[in-house]
């Protein structure tokens, strides 16, 4: 589902940004209508984005780790601002500080944590946010973080293990690919010239693989080259 970046004014005449998926951007400016916002932009995101590339990634993990020590801080009592100022300061991943700095200073500036983080949609997706936004509504958001936790880790562990059983799969490909690269760089050549000084014509078969080798030579580098972007 496509994400709409957007800007508006809440009803208190704070501006306020961040994104939201929709089907279209009518039904993007009703939802934020119906959380009391009053949209000034609104763009849909490209669906690949240089900018967030370059500016790097949170991992599932760096987000179980500071989910499980931000409860636990809670936990023992201290303020959420407070806790976030620690979090953000131990925070090694730019893009997660960055967000974390936000996210304290909309908090101290009187916003919930869920409509913080909402605005962190690079580090905090949709189902995140939700859950947190219900915790403080309830008044268990302890409970619910733990929860948090746990999940997160178990779809850390599910990706390990995809990770893992695609290992073998990746590695035969590989070699694969190799063996027949090698099989027209260096054996197919030896061939030609052979058939080249027999004074034969060639079965169509022959002369497709001897062509595939000439393009293999010609754009090795190229080849091997997608293959390691990918």
């Amino acid at each position: 589902m496509p994400r709409f970046a957007y800007a508006a004014r809440g009803a208190d005449g704070k501006s306020v940004s961040g994104s939201i998926s929709a089907k279209s951007s009518e039904e993007a400016a009703s939802k934020l209508r119906q959380k009391g916002l009053s949209v000034t932009e609104l763009e849909e995101k490209p669906a690949f984005d240089l900018a967030a590339l370059a500016a790097g990634s949170v991992k599932t993990q760096d987000l179980v780790l500071f989910t499980r020590t931000f409860v636990t801080m809670l936990e023992a009592g201290l303020p959420i601002v407070q806790a976030l100022d620690i979090l953000r300061d131990q925070q090694t991943n730019k893009l997660f500080k960055n967000a974390l700095q936000s996210i304290k200073d909309s908090v101290e500036q009187g916003a919930t944590l869920a409509d913080s983080m909402r605005r962190q949609p690079k580090v905090f997706d949709d189902l995140y946010c939700n859950l947190v936004e219900a915790g403080e509504a309830g008044g268990v958001l302890d409970t619910v973080l733990n929860r948090l936790t746990v999940f997160l880790e178990k779809q850390a562990k599910i990706v390990k293990e995809v990770k893992g059983a695609m290992t073998y799969p990746i590695i035969s490909l590989i070699i694969a690919f190799v063996c027949v690269a090698t099989m027209l760089v260096k054996v197919i050549p030896t061939f030609e010239k052979m058939f080249h000084d027999m004074g034969r014509e060639l079965p169509g078969l022959t002369v497709a693989v001897i062509n595939l080798s000439h393009w293999m030579q010609d754009n090795l580098w190229t080849v091997l080259g997608s293959i390691a972007a990918f």
